[in-house]
């Protein structure tokens, strides 16, 4: 007697497949049934699995690939302010406040204008005013984050009822902006934007769960099924987005996959452990899971707190006496990263600059010496500045390199307010994808959104090429093209496309059933319109998703 034959729910045929287990995409097509795949063969085979209940996606010469999968991303954020005056969309001083008036008008019961989004290139130095918005919004609170998450954009009426004036100290993880006099400028950098923060109104559970799956549409739309949450707890203005989630698991609302990186408050010590042990225990529900720890060692290049081995320049060339800042003493960190490794969490550091990279790194070697290996699969995110030594410690460490490769691009906000004050050498050692990966380091890639843009694929459009996407939220306003940035650190498309792939699902604990296109894995899969392996590196960030499925499932289709 003959076996019967398996029947397909779905078949992808007519286009090649990336499977993220080889550096160059196969000619094959792939059956999935009951939300996995069933098999990856060719077309022919593939079409024997077909009757007249399986769909037959044609994927007209385009290019099946795993779900991407966004190894650090604040979608939750993202989402809210997507819902308040969002200022992502502008890049002129005259446009932000358009939008603002605008906002405010037809808001006119607001107690607050709150939002975000606006870029330090914009402004001069890097800094803009109270007056500004005083001049647009005079009569209510106004609280406006960077693009980056970093500083703050206050009006007058918010630095009164904050009671911020020119005798309010600088706190110690951050920094007011001052006019001559003492007087707040508008402008607050890292922690000091908590002393207007603390005053803004919170997002209604409500609203907050609605942001959360607006930012999840609108992820899927570029081909995200999975991500892991940089920043899981209470912020200024948002609920704690703890909760969000595990009502979005328990609903069923949550389609993505997600791993929540807990937030470590920098303002406690090793006391807040058994709290964070907790919110592990019970933050493990349905497609969500808080399994991993956010340290925040440093800051931002552009606003000198990214912590650096050597001190920045003025804009003389001469150096100063800052050096950044470290928001945890070495000392509590080393002992923060052996408990928390011994427990088992996954660590999720923000290291920026060469000296919070090589802090992280010795705190991973102590944990090391004191626990032995595991599988935690701690990574380190943003590398902006990695000094040559270090390079080779993260394959040592077998900690990963998260990069948002965005960025590694001649853009305003490098050009103005990064190289000047890092000076040729050390502006050399930018972003330094392509040693890691010759280092031996295990790279995942994400996008840091709302910070810049979600799309996976012009951030793998700039790994490849260094340059900017013309349209691209952080492109030169001229548009006009750019010569590379640091080239010998570009990665081969197959780098870039398999750490935003099967890279992500390694550090999210997922590749055993996601990240790459295998008999028995989940059907997380997306269709792009065509096949950027086929086509110059330059037309990378032309391409396009046409379709998203998480377990077989399609959760976005173009034009629908």
């Amino acid at each position: 007697m003959g076996t019967t034959r398996p029947r397909a729910d779905t078949v992808f045929v007519g286009g090649r497949v990336f499977t993220a287990t080889s550096p160059a995409p196969i000619d094959a097509a792939v059956a999935i049934r009951d939300g996995r795949i069933l098999t990856v063969a060719d077309e022919h085979a593939v079409r024997e699995l077909v009757d007249a209940d399986t769909e037959v996606v044609d994927l007209a010469g385009g290019l099946l690939i795993p779900g991407f999968q966004d190894a650090h991303v604040h979608p939750a954020v993202a989402g809210v302010q997507m819902g308040r005056c969002d200022l992502a969309g502008q890049r002129s001083v005259d446009g932000y406040l358009a939008v603002i008036a605008a906002y405010a008008d037809a808001h006119p019961d607001a107690d607050w204008i709150c939002g975000g989004g606006w870029s330090m290139d914009v402004f001069p130095g890097g800094i803009p005013t109270r007056a500004m918005l005083d001049a647009v919004v005079p009569d209510r609170p106004v609280l406006l984050t960077n693009r980056d998450g970093h500083g703050a954009w206050v009006n007058s009426l918010a630095l009164t009822l904050a009671g911020v004036d020119r005798d309010t100290p600088d706190p110690a993880d951050g920094r007011i902006e001052r006019e001559p006099d003492g007087t707040p400028g508008g402008t607050l950098q890292e922690g000091a934007m908590d002393l207007v923060g603390d005053h803004v109104p919170t997002a209604t559970p409500d609203e907050a769960l609605t942001g959360l799956l607006v930012a999840q549409r609108h992820l899927h739309g570029l081909g995200v099924t999975a991500w892991q949450d940089a920043m899981i707890g209470v912020f200024p203005g948002n609920p704690d987005n703890f909760d969000v989630y595990l009502r979005a698991a328990r609903d069923g609302s949550l389609t993505a996959r997600v791993v929540g990186a807990l937030w470590w408050d920098r303002e406690r010590g090793l006391e807040q452990i058994p709290d964070l042990v907790e919110r592990r225990r019970t933050g493990c529900v349905g497609r969500f899971a808080a399994t991993t720890v956010k340290i925040m060692q440093d800051g931002i290049a552009e606003n000198f707190t990214a912590g650096m081995l050597e001190p920045y320049l003025n804009r003389c060339g001469c150096a100063t006496a800052n050096s950044g800042l470290s928001f945890v003493d070495p000392a509590l960190l080393a002992e923060a990263v052996r408990e928390l490794d011994r427990l088992a969490f996954q660590i999720h550091f923000h290291a920026l600059g060469d000296r919070a990279v090589r802090e992280a790194l010795d705190a991973l070697a102590a944990a090391r010496a004191a626990n032995g290996r595991n599988d935690n699969r701690h990574h380190l995110a943003h590398l902006q500045v990695v000094h040559p030594d270090d390079l080779p410690r993260f394959a040592a460490l077998e900690a990963a390199a998260n990069i948002q490769a965005l960025w590694a691009a001649h853009e305003p906000q490098m050009d103005d307010l990064t190289i000047p004050f890092l000076g040729p050498e050390r502006a050399a050692l930018q972003y330094p994808f392509g040693d890691l990966a010759r280092a031996g380091a295990r790279l995942v890639a994400g996008s840091d959104w709302s910070v810049s843009s979600p799309d996976p694929l012009w951030g793998i459009h700039v790994a490849v090429n260094r340059t900017v996407p013309h349209d691209a939220p952080n492109a030169p306003a001229d548009r006009a093209p750019r010569k590379p940035f640091l080239p010998e650190q570009a990665l081969t498309l197959a780098q870039a496309l398999t750490a935003y792939t099967a890279g992500s699902a390694w550090v999210n604990h997922l590749d055993d059933v996601t990240g790459t296109v295998e008999a028995g894995k989940y059907a997380d899969l997306v269709v792009l319109d065509r096949d950027p392996f086929a086509g110059p590196p330059e037309e990378i960030a032309a391409t396009r998703v046409r379709r998203t499925y998480v377990e077989g499932r399609p959760v976005f289709i173009a034009g629908d």
